[in-house]
């Protein structure tokens, strides 16, 4: 075995740092969310302890920290849905050139680079000046899609790009209309592009902050919480807030890595059996 380059360590040395720099600040949290009863928010640690832990899940003297994790999964899963839905049409529609199809992209993609806080603003007066009421669920819910549709229609045209048309051509040629060629042709094929789509949509509205601040009205979401709750708690309480979302984040993360795979294996295993049937 050839000795490794010097440039080797360099590179592996700087990779290093930045996780440091990447996960460092989540794995300080979660130590100091273990502190004792009469700990602090900076080290020294004060004793070894599940107490913070246990003490979010008694009433709390600020704050409505459950309240707002309901609103955020429920909004999650809204703009989850709705991403999914428009990015699998978008991405339908966009297979075949139309007149401003061009124009239409450039919008849908637009909203990336536009400042959060200005999108925010603008939702919450256009939903004001139209007497519709500013609610995380109209208006927080419109804010958020504007920042996680631009993602799914991305994935969807990557996907419907190198998309073979023969398996649609194939299905049409043995009868199927084309509703039944997407049902039971095109949707099986993206499946685990769709779980994709669905997990960037769901953590994009799950810890989105800027979009929401201006659009979620009298009820905050979970960031906006604990954005809140961070002027005036001064205890490791809010490190075990936060040890608890990461943790969620990760089961969720990882629940829709656990599902791709899944359909995946699926699909493998379905062409291997009509490969033997052949």
């Amino acid at each position: 075995m050839e000795p490794r380059s010097r440039s080797f360590y360099v590179l592996a040395a700087f990779f290093g740092l930045f996780l440091i720099f990447l996960y460092g600040p989540t794995l300080t949290i979660a130590i100091l969310s273990f502190q004792g009863p009469q700990g602090g928010l900076t080290f020294p640690m004060q004793g070894v302890s599940t107490f913070w832990f246990r003490d979010l899940f008694e009433e709390q003297a600020v704050g409505d920290i459950w309240g707002a994790f309901r609103r955020s999964f429920a909004l999650g899963l809204m703009v989850m849905v709705t991403t999914v839905a428009v990015s699998v049409m978008g991405g339908l529609a966009f297979r075949k050139r139309f007149h401003g199809s061009t124009v239409l992209f450039y919008v849908a993609v637009t909203a990336l680079v536009i400042p959060s806080i200005l999108v925010s603003l603008g939702v919450g007066l256009m939903f004001s000046q139209a007497g519709l009421g500013v609610h995380w669920a109209t208006s927080g819910f419109g804010a958020q899609l504007t920042w996680t549709l631009p993602f799914g229609l991305l994935i969807m045209f990557a996907v419907f790009n190198r998309f073979d048309k023969a398996f649609e051509e194939a299905a049409r040629d043995l009868g199927a209309s084309n509703w039944q060629t997407i049902r039971h042709v095109v949707l099986p094929i993206i499946a685990p592009s769709l779980v994709g789509v669905a997990l960037f949509g769901f953590t994009l509205s799950y810890d989105e902050f800027a979009r929401t601040l201006l659009t979620a009205g009298s009820y905050n979401t979970l960031p906006l919480e604990i954005y809140g709750i961070t002027t005036n708690v001064t205890t490791p309480v809010i490190f075990a807030l936060g040890t608890l979302t990461t943790v969620f984040s990760l089961v969720v993360v990882g629940a829709f890595i656990g599902g791709a795979w899944v359909m995946n294996r699926r699909r493998l295993r379905a062409g291997s059996d009509a490969g033997k049937g052949v």
